[in-house]
């Protein structure tokens, strides 16, 4: 894992389809959701793990079950992030941003609301998206494993809240 800061570009399509009405957007894809070439690819964010739960699903392991997962349950999800200089995985480290268009999302889905996944999503949204969309998003907490304050039965818990 590099240790200096590389521009990246976000290296794969939202998900939705028609009957999303729910976003859920992350801030930008870690190290191994790029090398995956999907969402949540780290083995220790508990995002899989949470929606499973919430919709009484088992945890999906290949993108298809991921995938079948999300949209089963009129989910989307996305990133704030086209692009950005970021070293490693670090939200901490992000420079130099472009933010990604949402437009076709809302264009060809029923998405209403729209969720972001930890307070680096909700800062990146808030600066660069919220202006355009004039959705206010509503901020769940962090699935990253660098969350470690919350655990997962809390995590399932306020997601719930807000999802359910």
């Amino acid at each position: 894992m590099p240790n200096s800061a590389a521009t990246q570009l976000h290296p794969f399509p939202p998900l939705f389809n028609a009957e999303s009405d729910k976003l859920i957007l992350g801030s930008f894809p870690s190290v191994k959701s790029r090398e995956n070439l999907f969402f949540y690819g780290h083995p220790q964010n508990r995002f899989w793990k949470v929606i499973a739960a919430l919709f009484g699903a088992d945890i999906p392991t290949t993108v298809d079950e991921k995938k079948s997962l999300i949209l089963s349950n009129r989910l989307a999800l996305w990133d704030v992030l086209a692009e950005c200089e970021i070293v490693g995985s670090s939200d901490a480290s992000i420079r130099h941003v472009r933010a990604n268009d949402l437009t076709v999302i809302l264009a060809h889905s029923q998405v209403s609301q729209i969720f972001v996944n930890g307070k680096t999503a909700e800062k990146l949204y808030i600066r660069y998206i919220e202006p355009q969309t004039h959705i206010q998003a509503t901020v769940l907490p962090s699935t990253s494993p660098a969350n470690a304050a919350w655990s997962l039965q809390r995590l399932i818990e306020a997601w719930g809240s807000a999802l359910l």
